[in-house]
């Protein structure tokens, strides 16, 4: 198997070509179970604060903590098709921003690493709430474009009712450090891993301190 010295893989373990560079041409998105169309693009992004803690005495940091709750939000724009506007297609009953009453969940079946549906990674955001709709109409360009800002109460990714990240060979080439709060939350059973008690001692639970 060929590699550099950075232990990337550049070919299967016989010394065959192959593509690991992950594409976005095998992305299903979905809500409520209906696929949604001619989507241009969505992102989303994770952001918590982060603190450090000083101390009088000490030329550097003593210790680095999360201090909020993640804030996940995202984006979507999509070409306005078969007489759908973006919250419609996104299987709403409304069209402006104002009129939404429940949130709703956006599910993203990544498929890239199987051709079997029913093993795709999924990764759902949680709770999503509609911040802001925009829509331009241009003398240059007839074609509309509807684009969706949104915020939501959580993520979580899984694959066949299971982790992702399933154990530390997982046909990676990196070793991968597992601990089942992390795990546990991942796969949406906590809102956040620091939900579970016990924080103080998970040094104590890392493999590598044995």
């Amino acid at each position: 198997m060929a590699t550099r010295n950075t232990n990337t893989s550049l070919t299967d373990s016989q010394g065959n070509n192959q593509t690991k560079t992950h594409l976005s041409t095998n992305i299903i998105i979905k809500v409520d179970g209906n696929v949604i169309s001619t989507i241009q693009d969505i992102d989303y992004s994770e952001k918590a604060g982060i603190k450090k803690i000083p101390q009088v005495g000490t030329d550097g940091f003593v210790d680095i903590v999360r201090n909020e709750s993640v804030d996940v939000t995202g984006s979507c724009s999509r070409i306005r098709w078969g007489g759908m506007r973006i919250a419609e297609a996104f299987s709403r009953g409304f069209i402006h921003v104002g009129s939404q009453r429940i949130g709703f969940n956006i599910e993203i079946q990544d498929i890239f690493l199987s051709n079997n549906t029913a093993a795709a990674i999924i990764t759902v955001l949680d709770n999503c709430w509609i911040s802001s709709i925009t829509t331009a109409y241009k003398a240059g360009d007839f074609v509309i474009q509807d684009d969706m800002s949104f915020s939501a109460r959580g993520i979580y990714s899984f694959l066949n009712s299971g982790n992702v990240v399933q154990s530390p060979a997982n046909g990676r080439e990196f070793p991968i450090i597992l601990n089942a709060y992390e795990q546990e939350a991942d796969r949406g059973a906590f809102t956040g891993a620091l939900d579970a008690a016990g924080l103080m001692n998970a040094f104590l639970e890392d493999p590598r301190n044995s």
